[in-house]
């Protein structure tokens, strides 16, 4: 599909998906993909279907083995020729309407990123004498047929179970634990696609806060406008420390917990937590820890309560931005004045593709108010 200048690159099959044949291409209508920095990210194809006088049985693309569930798909999208990869996924769902009018047939294939196969089984399993790092390893190894190369960022605390004293064991799927075990320390896990077709990145690691930015979203900014934003959000409410006590699990000792301020690289000037003058007070209330995972869980939950202070969604010309707008990293807004001008995480992203239309909806966050830096990148 090629779309102002941009062309779309679809692949389908089985482990090695192919590109798509000429006739399955043209039939595509519209595509729809979703990333957000929480869960899967996830896709739609929809296919414009009709039968010829040859198509006696059934219609072509129903009878292609390529498009049902469990076959793989790879989007690319090309801008100014410099290929990147868009989504790399399993199709779950494949939904059939066949319309009353020649032509008006319709196929819609859905599907999810490669972690989907992460979350297929269930199991039971003991991890004994290895800390969460090496079991996260582990864990994303196993899955090397989907081009998982693993991205694991140790953990501040590192606490290694001895085998006398506990065991760490596993209920339920791969994807499920490696969550449960980023938690602990305000860590993510995610899988994106790329950088390269076929493969993908495991990360596993704290929500990431630097890194090169994106190109700017501009607004109100005449010609140079590539994006609308109707308006900015300011929760003053979002902040909140933590405090408490835990029972130590080693000593039996009850210790204070606190949280003071957010680690996190502050993407604002003036950060909420710091500069107002109320910030919400949570309690510790988890159990079964030692003093350190006790620390690292509040610290955890504050800094996670900071990056939903000043959030802003809108909608971004793909064909005006020349690119993919990516969640899980950072962009520069700019346009909008000083408060709220600056750089973000962008914490979701939507795309909708259509013969001759590319949006890309996108959400916003940051810890509070004012630019730190008087440019970004345009």
């Amino acid at each position: 599909m090629s779309l102002l200048g941009t062309q779309l690159t679809l692949m389908v099959g089985g482990s090695v998906p192919l590109p798509a044949s000429p006739a399955m291409a043209e039939s595509l209508e519209s595509v729809e993909v979703t990333h957000s920095d929480t869960g899967r990210s996830g896709f739609q194809l929809t296919f414009a279907m009709g039968r010829s006088r040859g198509d006696v049985l059934d219609y072509p693309l129903l009878s292609n083995p390529s498009l049902r569930p469990c076959n793989r798909v790879i989007l690319i999208v090309t801008f100014n020729a410099i290929p990147e990869v868009l989504m790399d996924g399993i199709i779950t769902d494949q939904q059939f309407s066949p319309g009353n009018e020649p032509g008006a047939a319709r196929l819609t294939v859905t599907g999810e990123d490669v972690s989907v196969m992460m979350d297929i089984e269930e199991r039971s399993a003991e991890h004994p004498a290895q800390p969460e790092m090496a079991i996260a390893l582990k864990l994303i190894a196993s899955y090397a047929q989907y081009g998982l190369v693993p991205m694991v960022i140790p953990p501040p605390t590192l606490d290694i179970p001895l085998p006398t004293e506990r065991t760490p064991v596993q209920q339920g799927t791969d994807l499920q634990y490696l969550q449960q075990m980023a938690e602990r320390f305000g860590y993510v896990f995610y899988v994106t696609p790329g950088p390269a077709p076929m493969s993908n990145t495991a990360y596993w690691g704290p929500p990431v806060r630097v890194g090169v930015p994106q190109r700017a979203i501009s607004i109100n900014m005449g010609p140079d406008t590539n994006a609308e934003i109707p308006s900015f959000r300011y929760d003053g409410l979002a902040p909140a420390f933590v405090e408490g006590q835990v029972q130590d699990r080693n000593t039996e000792q009850a210790m204070p917990v606190r949280s003071v301020a957010s680690t996190r690289i502050p993407l604002a000037s003036q950060p909420a937590w710091a500069t107002q003058g109320c910030t919400r007070s949570r309690q510790f209330r988890q159990s079964g820890r030692n003093t350190v995972q006790a620390f690292a869980q509040a610290q955890a939950e504050t800094d996670a309560s900071t990056d939903r202070t000043v959030e802003a969604s809108g909608e971004l010309d793909a064909s005006r931005y020349q690119g993919l707008l990516k969640p899980r990293a950072l962009v520069g807004v700019r346009g909008a004045g000083y408060s709220y001008d600056g750089f973000y995480y962008v914490q979701r992203v939507s795309h909708n593709i259509r013969r001759g239309e590319y949006k890309q909806a996108f959400t916003l966050r940051r810890d509070g108010l004012g630019a730190i830096s008087p440019v970004v990148t345009p």
